[in-house]
């Protein structure tokens, strides 16, 4: 399999994220059951294994896989790296909203478009259309978009609905059994941000993975596909793309760890109602987070109040 293959290095990735809730000398299954819980498949599976034995994360000979040591920051791709064409679209596409200095009102053609992020007209009208359904943008006719603004109301809006989300995800875990794979792989998170809280100043960076990761967990429990396909765009809004100010992200960064890691031990010592404090303090910090960080577009603020009134 070629190693420059986007798919790749996303399912190296993955698999590095599932070694760190390993201890070190722990044994990895099966490639069928790696298949099964990676989503893979058996050939990207040996693919990953042959990488992870030869960079000496693991040890693998016939069916003993043995993982040697906890994956380390350059063992893993760069996101971008890991994108397929659809997501590579989304990125430039925020990219070029937030980064282009863009007033509400601002005519987006197709043709531009296409040309500016170097994708097919089908790509990105595919995204276009999903992505309009959060209002941000507009379809008008003769194949015109108008943006509408990221406003700090839209956020709030967004949010909301997010935090009602997962606080039901997070009741139907406690309500289920401490057993249950959800409940396991959250526990089994522990060792990573144990990771990311000792060495946060080299790790720093690499906990918005284990963020979405966390998240993501919660929100695959509840197995529906509406709120999956939400947080599909929630990610891109929220994670990966609004105009961060970067000076405190140390900072912002080692409180969330930390807070996940108060949810874990209470579910770790089956402590639902402490982890359901603490759960909803995580909320809370990532609510107030995002408001103090993003700069948000005052023009656009100005002219949803406008009309709103």
């Amino acid at each position: 399999m070629s190693r420059d293959n986007s798919t790749y290095k996303d399912s190296l990735n993955r698999s590095l994220d599932y070694v760190a809730t390993l201890g070190t000398e722990a044994a990895l299954p099966s490639e069928v059951e790696l298949t099964r819980q990676l989503g893979i498949s058996r050939t990207t599976v040996r693919a990953v294994l042959s990488h992870l034995d030869e960079i000496g994360v693991i040890a693998w000979s016939g069916r003993s896989k043995t993982v040697l040591r906890k994956p380390r920051s350059k063992d893993y791709f760069a996101k971008e790296e890991t994108l397929s064409t659809h997501e590579q679209v989304e990125t430039k596409f925020m990219e070029y909203i937030l980064g282009g200095d863009l007033k509400p009102g601002t005519i987006l053609h197709e043709s531009d478009l296409v040309k500016e992020f170097g994708a097919s007209t089908s790509v990105l009208r595919e995204f276009l259309i999903k992505f309009s359904r959060f209002g941000l943008i507009e379809k008008e006719p003769n194949r015109h978009w108008v943006l509408r603004g990221f406003t700090k109301n839209f956020a709030i809006e967004l949010f909301d609905v997010r935090e009602m989300f997962e606080q039901r995800a997070f009741q139907r875990l406690l309500a289920g059994d401490p057993e249950a794979p959800a409940y396991q792989k959250l526990i089994n998170l522990e060792d990573a941000h144990d990771n990311i809280v000792a060495h946060i100043d080299d790790e720093y960076l690499n906990f918005p993975r284990l963020d979405e990761a966390f998240h993501s967990i919660l929100i695959g429990d509840l197995n529906n596909r509406f709120i999956k396909d939400f947080f599909e765009l929630v990610s891109v809004i929220f994670h990966y793309h609004y105009r961060w100010n970067k000076q405190d992200e140390h900072e912002r960064n080692l409180a969330a760890a930390k807070q996940h890691l108060a949810v874990i031990h209470a579910l770790k010592a089956n402590q639902p109602d402490q982890a359901t404090t603490h759960f909803q303090a995580h909320l809370n910090a990532a609510r107030d987070t995002l408001l103090q960080s993003v700069q948000w577009d005052s023009a656009a603020e100005a002219t949803e109040d406008e009309s709103t009134a």
